[in-house]
Order: structure tokens, then sequence, then C-alpha cells
């Protein structure tokens, strides 16, 4: 029996937060083959860049003192990284987790960059990211 199973672009995104994100950008590229898909600066700090290996993307930003930082903590072995879920329905899936005993650590939001997300922890503590953002390894933001 032949199945015709359709390819769709990854949803679903490890995410690492990293003391000097720009020096690691560039170690990630050489040391694993990655190529810098997007990257995006405030103040001469990466705060978010995408990082492309195949059809497959990293997350990386540099630690901040801020909401998210204190979610999933300074890289090493117990923080600075999470897992990023691209999802349709940001406010669907809400309620969803919700229901299920989700513990929210950040409620629905619009981002800057038009996306709608939430964050949260499942039963053990893991940080679980979810939004509309969907970004695609094979498409390149930076020819638009």
């Amino acid at each position: 029996m032949n199945q015709i199973i359709s390819l769709e672009a990854p949803r679903i995104y490890p995410t690492f937060r990293y003391r000097d994100a720009a020096r690691m950008a560039d170690w990630l590229v050489e040391a694993f083959g990655f190529r810098i898909h997007a990257s995006h600066e405030r103040d001469g700090r990466i705060v978010h860049a995408e990082l492309a290996l195949g059809s497959s993307m990293i997350m990386i930003g540099e630690t901040a003192d801020d909401a998210y930082g204190d979610l999933v903590g300074a890289p090493g072995a117990t923080g600075g990284k999470s897992t990023y879920v691209a999802i349709d329905d940001a406010d669907l899936l809400f309620a969803r987790a919700r229901g299920a005993g989700a513990k929210i650590l950040q409620g629905l939001s619009d981002t800057d960059y038009g996306s709608r997300d939430f964050i949260c922890a499942d039963p053990e503590g893991n940080v679980w990211c979810f939004g509309t953002y969907w970004p695609k390894a094979h498409e390149n933001p930076a020819a638009e």
C-alpha cells in the first residue's frame, strides 16, 4: 500500500540563549555547518537569529534580564533552552493547554513581527513556546 505523504516546513524549533549570541552563531556555522537564515539585532546584540541546517532550524538569542530569561534560565546544564512550536491558531491551543493543566508562564500576546504567542510549562517544568510565526528554511527573508 503506497501512501502519499505531504511535506511541510518544520513546526518545532529548539531555542537557545547564549551570553554572546553573535560569537556562538559564527561558531555554530563553523563547527556544525549551520547557515544564518535570519538575524535581528538591537543595540548591537542579537535578540533573535535563525540558523538553518538542511530543512531544519534552531533559534538563538542573547541572554537578557527579561521575563523570557527568567523562564528559561541562563546558558548551562539546566537553562538557556526551550522548544518553539509553530501553530496555526494560538488562541485555540492556549485554551486547550490551559484546560489540560499547563502552567501558563506568559499569556497570549502579539509580537512586533506578526506572531501570536504564549509560553507554558508542562507538568515536569519543561518550557514550551507556541506561536503563529513559522519560519521556513527554504525561504530567504533577506531577499524580501
